[in-house]
């Protein structure tokens, strides 16, 4: 059974993709963090495809999870700036903006994107 915390995150989650959509010039970069790694991923919800994504499984640096949050994000910002995408939509997924979230976010916008 989900626990309170995991509904509210859940109602909050529908209450941010009824607002934003990605587009193709203009696609959604999605959030996910479990306990113990975080994960990135650009998506254009019009075709239904993930265009660029990264994780903290693929990074072997030994750093704390906040800055590990700060390199995937810089990560995905490069994978995202060699494909042609310079322009996104942030989605937190119901997540509250601060900590990893705000890392991963601040991380990307060192790497070049704009949300």
């Amino acid at each position: 059974m989900a626990t309170k915390k995991e509904l509210r995150r859940i109602r909050v989650k529908k209450g941010i993709r009824g607002r934003i959509k990605g587009t193709t010039q203009k696609p959604r970069l999605s959030v996910f963090r479990s306990n113990k790694a975080i994960y990135a991923q650009i998506i254009d919800d019009i075709t239904g495809k993930t265009l660029v994504s990264s994780s903290s499984r693929a990074i072997t640096e030994n750093i704390c999870k906040v800055e590990l949050s700060n390199v995937v994000g810089k990560d995905l910002a490069q994978k995202a700036i060699a494909s042609g995408i310079s322009e996104v939509v942030f989605d937190r997924n119901g997540y509250l903006y601060h900590g990893r979230i705000k890392s991963l976010a601040d991380g990307a916008r060192e790497g070049g994107l704009k949300f």
